[in-house]
């Protein structure tokens, strides 16, 4: 039989306790961390939230490799090579594509330190075209826009970053205007960058229409 100091069960129990909570009195607590958008690129973001996405089922969207042609190539040791000298095959498109609940999604992101407005300048006249043609073709279309100063991000249709590239003497976008025609997102942990919120309202607004 096991004597225990007083005697019974219960007395070690008791002391068993109070040494716990001397132990967590003293026992570092941890901190809460704030895991928003840390100091990363929009870019780095929008492929974090991808890699989410893709991890959980979600969606399948992936950033198009930029088409480049390799001209010189030097071997400073035998297990490495450094690229000399390349240039690029063509004019890339836009950034992102992929399918998400059925529909193709095709995006661009861009970024400014501007806090009023978004320069028109920002976009190649080739993505423009890009996405007109996809929207011709129903994809859902938009421009994911940060304004780093503001940590404010914004999921901005095609169908309007079109139509102001369109429109005579318009160099930017104002934020008023942005905010109006587009859906804000706030930055988080999982997903880093959740766009696929506003695709949500883009999916959903094109559903009464089609029931109209």
């Amino acid at each position: 039989m096991v004597k225990y100091p007083s005697g019974s069960m219960a007395a070690y129990r008791k002391a068993a306790e109070k040494n716990k909570t001397i132990h967590n009195a003293f026992k570092p607590r941890k901190k809460t961390i704030n895991f928003s958008d840390r100091g990363m690129t929009l870019e780095q973001q929008i492929n974090e939230s991808n890699k989410y996405y893709l991890d959980e089922e979600i969606a399948v969207v992936h950033k198009k490799p930029t088409p480049i042609q390799i001209v010189k190539v030097d071997y400073p040791k035998r297990s490495k090579a450094v690229i000399k000298e390349a240039y690029f095959r063509q004019a890339s498109t836009t950034d992102y594509n992929g399918v998400y609940q059925g529909f193709y999604l095709d995006f661009e992101a861009k970024e400014t330190r501007n806090k009023t407005n978004f320069p028109l300048k920002n976009f190649h006249e080739h993505q423009i075209f890009h996405l007109e043609e996809c929207l011709k073709q129903r994809g859902i279309c938009f421009t994911i826009i940060g304004f780093t100063s503001l940590k404010r991000y914004f999921v901005t249709p095609a169908s309007f970053v079109v139509t102001a590239w369109n429109t005579k003497n318009k160099s930017s976008m104002t934020l008023k205007e942005i905010e109006d025609h587009s859906v804000e997102i706030k930055s988080g942990y999982h997903p880093t960058l959740p766009y696929l919120t506003a695709v949500d309202h883009f999916i959903a607004d094109r559903n009464i229409d089609n029931d109209k």
